[in-house]
C-alpha cells in the first residue's frame, strides 16, 4: 500500500519531467551538469518548504526548465564555488615554495657556535681527564684491596665451570620428575663435559704456575711490575662490587624524557582549545606535526600544524597548563609561532633544562680587544641556546622591568659593547645613585651619578644638548656629498672622518623615570627625549632608556611610541607590559608578565632586535669583568685621541653649555611686523642671535627643530636679497605665537 505522500512525489516528478520534455531549448547545447544541479536544488527546495504537498497535489508548478533557456537571469543559475579544473600552485612552485633542510648543520656554519661548542666539549673531556687523574691514587688502594675478593671469584667460577654445576639444577629436576631417560641422557653428556673441562683446568692451571714462577724468579723487576699491575687490576675488577664501583662519576648526567608525538597531543589536549580537545576525543589527533620531532640545541623540537581558527597566541595563553601537561619546568616549555609560516603554526620547544637554572651567560666580548659598533652587540641567549644580538646603530633601546630584574646589568651589556668602539661618546646617566656605571666613567664624555634635582638637571641639559647635537648634525649630512653619503645616515666611513665630527654617540638614561616625572625638568627633558628619538637615529645619536616605572606619567607615551627596539622583563601587568613592548603585545601573546620575580631575573622579551620577540637571558658581566672591559676601552681612546669632556676632567658646568628656549629665540628674531617669514632667514638671524648654538643652521634645520612644537612650514611667497620675487618653505607669526601659547600652557598646568 502506497503512503499518500508517495504518491504525491510520483505526480511531482511526472508533472517536472513533462514540463522538461515541453520545453523549447532552442537548439542550445545545454550544459547537463548544471541542469542536474538546478533540477536538485529545485526539489530540495520544494520538499522544504511547508506548503510543497498542497502545491503539489493542486499542480502548480514552476516552470523549471526556464533556468536552463538562454533568456534565464544570471541571479537564478546556480554558482559553482569550486572549479572543477585542477587548481592550486604548479609542481615547479611547490617546489620553489618547499623548505630545504641544512646540508650542514647550523652549529658547523656558525663560527661562534662552532668555538663556543669546541670549547665546551674540550672543557667537558679534560675535566673528566684531571677528575680521574687526581684520584688515581685512591683507584690504585682500590685495586689491590680487592684483588684477593677477585681471585677468590675468579677460582671459584673455573671450578664451577670444570664440574658443569650450571647444569646441576636441570637434572635435579629431571631426578625429582623421575623421568630416568632424560635424566641419564644429562648425566652422560654432564661426564664428557667434566671430563674435558677437568683436563683443560689442570693444563691451564701448570700454564699458569708456571707463569708465576717465571715471574717471581726469572723476569726482570720492569716485567714483574707489569704483569702485577695487570694481575692486581684484572683481579681488583673481578672483586669489585656491583653496588660500589671502582672509580667515582666526575659529570653526573640529566636524564630527560624523550619527546613524543603521544605526549604532545595529550598536552595539547588537556590545556583549554576546544578544537584539539574535541578531535583528540573522537579518536583523532587534533594537531598535525609537519615535520619530524628533532633535537635543537639542548632540547626538542615539534613542528605543528594548529586546528583552524586557533593561533599560537591560543597556546601562549596556557603556557603554565602547556608545561603541566609535559611534566616539565615551566621555564622549559617555549612555544613561538614561525615567522616564515602563518599563524596557526607553532614550534615547541621543550627544553632538557630551566633557563633559568642555566646559570650566569657570558658575555660573547668579554676577552675582545675591540669591536665596531655598527656590527651587532651580543647580548645574551634564547632558551634554545643561540646567541642573541643588538643592533644599536639607527637604533634606540627601551627596558623596562620591576626593580631587582637585572635591568641595570642589561644597560651595562650595551654600554661596555659600546664602549669596546673608541670612536663613540659616551654620554652615560645613572639616575638612582648606587654606582652601577662608574666603572665607565673614565671614558665618559658626559657623566653622572645621582638622584638629587642636581643630578636630575645634570641629565635634563644632556637632553639639550643632544637636542642641539641632533640638528647640528642633520645640517652637516645634508651638506655631505652625494656620493659620499647617499642614504643621508651615518656610516662607518663618515663616522671615521674626524674633521666631520660624527662619530657615533650613546646617551644611556638608567632610571630615567626619575628624569621625566621631575616636577621642573620632566616636561621638557619628555619633549627633547622625543625629538632625539624621532629624528637622531639616522644621525647616530643612541637613546637608550631604562626605567622600572612604566607608565604615561614617568614614560611619555610620544618616547615609547617610537623606540624601535625594547626589552622587558618581568613586569607587574598588562598596562606595563604594552607600554615597553608595544600596544597589544599582551594581546598577541608577548607576555613578560609571566616570569616569576628573582627567578627569572635576567630573562625578559626582546622585540624590535629580531624578526619575531624573543625570550633571551642576558649575559651577566660583574664588577671586576666591567673593570677591565673599561681599562681595555681606555687605552683605546687613549691611543686614537678620542677621550674628551668628563674623562679629561672637563667643568660638568661649562660643558653642559648655554640654556636656550628654541621659540622664544625664534619669536625675538622675527618681529611683530613680519607676518611671514622664510625659514631659511629665521635660521641666519638665530646663527646671529646665538651663534654658539645656531651656527651651521640652515632653513631645512630650523624645519626640524619646530616640527616637534606642530608648527605648520607653508610655501611663502617673497623677495630674496637680489629683489627675485619666489615661493621658499617658511611660518607665519600667528602659528609661532600659537605654539608658544599652548606650550607656556602646558607648563603652566602641569
Amino acid at each position: 500500500m502506497k503512503h499518500p505522500d508517495d504518491s504525491n512525489n510520483d505526480k511531482d516528478l511526472f508533472a517536472r519531467l513533462e514540463a522538461d520534455l515541453a520545453a523549447d531549448f532552442g537548439g542550445d547545447v545545454v550544459d547537463l551538469d548544471k541542469a542536474r544541479t538546478a533540477r536538485t536544488a529545485s526539489a530540495d527546495a520544494d520538499t522544504d518548504r511547508p506548503d510543497s504537498a498542497d502545491a503539489a497535489s493542486a499542480g502548480s508548478h514552476p516552470d523549471r526548465s526556464a533556468d536552463l533557456g538562454p533568456d534565464a537571469s544570471d541571479d537564478a543559475k546556480p554558482v559553482l564555488a569550486d572549479s572543477p579544473a585542477v587548481s592550486g600552485p604548479g609542481y615547479l612552485d611547490r617546489i620553489k615554495g618547499s623548505k630545504r633542510i641544512p646540508v650542514v648543520p647550523v652549529w658547523l656554519t656558525s663560527r661562534a657556535e662552532f668555538t663556543d661548542a669546541s670549547k665546551w666539549i674540550g672543557g667537558h673531556i679534560w675535566h673528566t681527564v684531571w677528575f680521574h687523574a687526581f684520584r688515581s691514587p685512591l683507584y690504585v688502594g682500590k685495586f689491590a684491596l680487592r684483588t684477593p675478593a677477585g681471585f677468590a671469584r675468579t677460582v671459584a667460577r673455573v671450578l664451577r665451570w670444570s664440574i658443569d654445576a650450571e647444569g646441576e639444577p636441570l637434572r635435579q629436576a629431571e631426578a625429582r620428575r623421575e623421568n630416568s631417560e632424560l635424566y641419564l641422557k644429562l648425566s652422560r653428556q654432564r661426564d664428557r663435559r667434566v671430563r674435558l673441562r677437568v683436563a683443560l683446568t689442570l693444563i691451564s692451571g701448570l700454564g699458569s704456575l708456571g707463569v708465576a714462577l717465571y715471574l717471581a724468579f726469572g723476569a726482570s723487576p720492569l716485567t714483574q711490575f707489569l704483569a702485577a699491575m695487570l694481575a692486581v687490576g684484572t683481579f681488583g675488577y673481578l672483586g669489585a662490587p656491583a653496588d660500589a664501583p671502582i672509580s667515582s662519576r666526575a659529570v653526573v648526567k640529566t636524564e630527560v624524557q624523550k619527546l613524543t608525538s603521544d605526549m604532545v597531543v595529550k598536552a595539547m589536549a588537556s590545556i583549554g582549545i576546544g578544537q584539539i580537545a574535541n578531535a583528540v576525543a573522537k579518536g583523532q589527533e587534533g594537531i598535525k606535526f609537519v615535520a619530524p620531532i628533532t633535537r635543537e640545541g639542548p632540547g626538542w623540537r615539534a613542528d605543528i600544524d594548529l586546528p583552524l581558527g586557533v593561533t599560537v597566541a591560543d597556546v601562549a595563553d596556557r603556557r603554565a597548563r602547556l608545561a603541566s601537561a609535559l611534566r616539565r619546568p615551566l621555564g622549559c616549555v617555549w612555544p613561538d609561532p614561525d615567522p616564515n609560516e602563518h599563524e596557526g603554526r607553532l614550534v615547541l620547544w621543550v627544553g632538557d633544562r630551566d633557563l633559568s637554572k642555566t646559570g650566569a651567560v657570558k658575555w660573547g666580548l668579554a676577552n675582545a680587544k675591540r669591536h665596531d659598533i655598527f656590527a651587532r652587540i651580543p647580548f645574551g641567549i634564547d632558551p634554545r641556546g643561540r646567541a642573541q644580538y643588538v643592533p644599536l646603530i639607527q637604533h634606540n633601546v627601551l627596558i623596562g622591568s620591576l626593580p631587582g630584574q637585572g635591568k641595570t646589568s642589561s644597560i651595562r651589556v650595551l654600554a661596555c659593547g659600546a664602549a669596546m668602539d673608541p670612536t663613540v661618546e659616551m654620554w652615560l646617566h645613572e639616575n638612582k645613585g648606587t654606582g652601577d656605571l662608574d666603572a665607565l666613567e673614565c671614558i665618559s664624555h658626559r657623566f653622572v651619578s645621582g638622584i638629587d634635582d642636581e643630578s636630575v638637571k645634570y641629565a635634563a641639559d644632556s637632553l639639550k644638548l643632544l637636542r642641539v647635537e641632533v640638528m647640528r648634525r642633520a645640517a652637516a649630512i645634508k651638506a655631505l656629498p652625494r656620493d659620499l653619503c647617499p642614504d643621508k645616515r651615518i656610516t662607518r666611513q663618515i663616522a671615521d672622518k674626524k674633521s666631520l665630527k660624527l662619530r657615533p654617540l650613546l646617551a644611556i638614561f638608567d632610571e630615567c623615570q626619575n628624569l621625566f616625572a621631575h616636577p621642573e625638568y620632566g616636561k621638557q627633558a619628555g619633549e627633547d627625549a622625543e625629538f632625539i628619538i624621532k629624528l637622531g637615529r639616522a644621525l647616530g645619536v643612541i637613546l637608550v632608556l631604562a626605567t622600572q616605572r612604566p607608565d604615561k606619567e614617568s614614560l611619555p607615551t610620544g618616547i615609547s611610541g617610537n623606540v624601535s627596539i625594547r626589552f622587558c622583563l618581568k613586569v607587574a601587568g598588562q598596562v606595563e607590559n604594552d607600554m615597553i613592548l608595544g600596544t597589544s603585545a599582551y594581546k598577541n601573546g608577548v607576555r613578560a608578565t609571566q616570569f616569576r620575580p628573582e627567578i627569572d631575573a635576567g630573562n625578559g622579551y626582546l622585540a624590535g632586535a629580531t624578526a619575531l620577540p624573543v625570550v633571551v637571558r642576558t649575559a651577566y658581566l660583574d664588577d671586576p669583568a666591567t673593570d677591565a672591559i673599561a681599562q681595555r676601552a681606555l687605552a683605546l681612546r687613549k691611543a686614537e685621541g678620542t677621550l674628551s669632556g668628563h674623562a679629561l676632567g672637563e667643568d660638568a658646568e661649562r660643558a653642559a653649555g648655554p640654556s636656550y628656549d628654541l621659540l622664544a629665540d625664534i619669536a625675538a628674531v622675527v618681529p611683530t611686523t613680519e607676518e611671514r617669514v622664510w625659514n631659511e632667514r629665521i635660521a641666519a638671524r638665530l646663527a646671529e642671535l646665538r651663534p654658539e648654538v645656531y651656527a651651521g643652521w640652515k632653513g631645512e634645520t630650523v624645519t626640524s627643530a619646530i616640527k616637534p612644537y606642530g608648527i605648520r612650514t607653508r610655501d611663502i611667497a617673497g623677495t630674496t636679497d637680489d629683489g627675485t620675487r619666489t615661493t621658499r618653505r617658511g611660518i607665519t607669526r600667528a602659528d609661532l605665537t600659537t605654539a608658544i601659547t599652548e606650550r607656556d600652557g602646558k607648563k603652566g598646568a602641569a
